[in-house]
C-alpha cells in the first residue's frame, strides 16, 4: 500500500524538490527535509544526504522551506511527506516546539524519524546528529575573547529565537563569556537567518555601542550581514568578528580580514549519517541516539591546512 500511494502523488511532490523521479533499482525511499534551502551550508547537507542514498541503494527527496523562519511551510511538507508514506524523514526543525506533533505522527504511521543540525524536544526521533552547539559557541566565545585580550565589549547575532539550535549556540556563547570579567555582553540582536537583516541589526549594534570590541555571529546569514556593516562602517578588523558556518562568501572575509575566526561545522557529514540511521534502523541495526559530527575552528593561519581545506570543500569543487 505504502508504494501505491507514492506513486500516486510522487510527480507532484518531486516537482517542487527538483527531483526526478524514484530509480528502479532504489531500495527505500527517504524525505529529506532542510530548514533552509538557500545557504551554501544545506547544499552540503544534501549533497551528504545524496552520497549515502546512493552507497546505500536508496532515494532522498529533498524538500524544505525556502527560509529557516517558515515554520508553518515545513510543516506542512512533513504532512505531505507522511501521506506519501517514505519510508524514513530526515529533518532539522526550524522549530524544536512546533515539530513535536508532527514528528510523533511520522513515527506512529511507522516513518522513522532522524533528526539533523536541529532537534525537536521530545525522544521519539530514533537519533539525533548534529554539532554539539554549545560547546561549538564555547570555542567561538573563548576564541573571540582572545581576539580582544579578554576584555571590552562585545555583541551577540543569535538567529531565530526558539530554533534549538540558535538557543543552543546562545548559550554556550554567554558561558564562555562569564569567565571572563573584564568583557561585557552588551547587546542581543537576531539576525532572522537573514544576511540583510544581519547587516541592519549590526548596524544598530554599532549604533547603540561605540565602544564594541567583538561580535560573534551565530550562523551564515548573521555572519555575511555583519560582515557587510563591518565593511561599510569602515570598522572591519577593528571589530573582531567570529562566525559559525564556512561558506564561500564567509571564507572570503575571512581571507579579507573582516571575519577572524569560523566555528566550522561537518555538514556533508550531517546529510550522510542522517541517511546512514535511517536505512540502519529500517534494516534492524543499531542507532547510535545522539551522534556528535565535531566542529573545528577555521582561521587564516590554518585555512591552507589539507585537513582544513577538506573539511571546507568536501566535493572538491571551490
Amino acid at each position: 500500500m505504502k508504494r501505491v500511494i507514492l506513486g500516486l502523488v510522487l510527480l507532484v511532490l518531486v516537482a517542487g524538490c527538483g527531483g526526478h523521479g524514484i530509480p528502479s533499482d532504489a531500495k527505500y525511499t527517504i524525505a529529506v527535509i532542510p530548514k533552509g534551502t538557500t545557504h551554501d551550508f544545506w547544499l552540503t547537507v544534501r549533497a551528504g544526504a545524496e552520497a549515502a542514498a546512493g552507497e546505500f541503494e536508496a532515494h532522498t527527496i529533498w524538500r524544505g522551506p525556502d527560509r529557516e523562519t517558515e515554520i508553518v511551510r515545513q510543516l506542512n511538507i512533513i504532512e505531505d511527506f507522511i501521506t506519501m508514506e517514505v519510508d524514513a524523514i530526515v529533518m532539522a526543525a526550524c522549530d524544536e516546539n512546533a515539530m513535536v506533533d508532527v514528528v510523533r505522527r511520522a513515527m506512529n504511521a511507522g516513518i522513522p524519524v532522524v533528526t539533523i543540525d536541529s532537534g525537536v524536544k521530545s525522544d521519539d526521533p530514533i537519533s539525533f546528529i548534529a554539532t554539539d552547539n554549545v560547546a561549538g559557541a564555547k570555542a567561538a566565545g573563548h576564541e573571540l575573547a582572545r581576539l580582544i585580550g579578554a576584555e571590552g565589549d562585545v555583541g551577540l547575532i543569535p538567529f531565530v529565537k526558539g530554533a534549538a539550535t540558535s538557543e543552543m549556540r546562545e548559550q554556550g556563547f554567554k558561558q564562555a563569556i562569564a569567565e571572563y570579567p573584564d568583557i561585557r555582553l552588551v547587546s542581543t540582536l537576531y539576525s532572522e537567518s537573514d544576511a540583510t537583516r544581519g547587516m541592519n541589526v549590526t548596524q544598530d549594534m554599532m549604533t547603540a555601542n561605540p565602544n564594541l570590541a567583538g561580535i560573534f555571529a551565530a550562523n551564515e546569514g548573521g555572519a555575511i550581514g555583519a560582515a557587510q556593516a563591518l565593511r561599510a562602517a569602515g570598522r572591519a578588523g577593528d571589530i573582531k568578528l567570529v562566525a559559525f558556518d564556512a561558506s564561500s562568501e564567509q571564507i572570503a572575509a575571512l581571507q579579507e580580514g573582516v571575519i577572524q575566526a569560523l566555528i566550522v561545522q561537518n555538514p556533508f557529514r550531517m546529510g550522510y549519517e542522517g541517511v546512514k540511521a535511517a536505512i540502519d534502523h529500517i534494516e534492524g541495526r543499531p542507532v547510535e541516539e545522539r551522534i556528535d559530527t565535531g566542529v573545528t575552528v577555521v582561521t587564516l593561519e590554518n585555512l591552507g591546512d589539507p585537513e582544513i581545506q577538506q573539511l571546507l570543500d568536501p566535493l572538491g569543487k571551490k
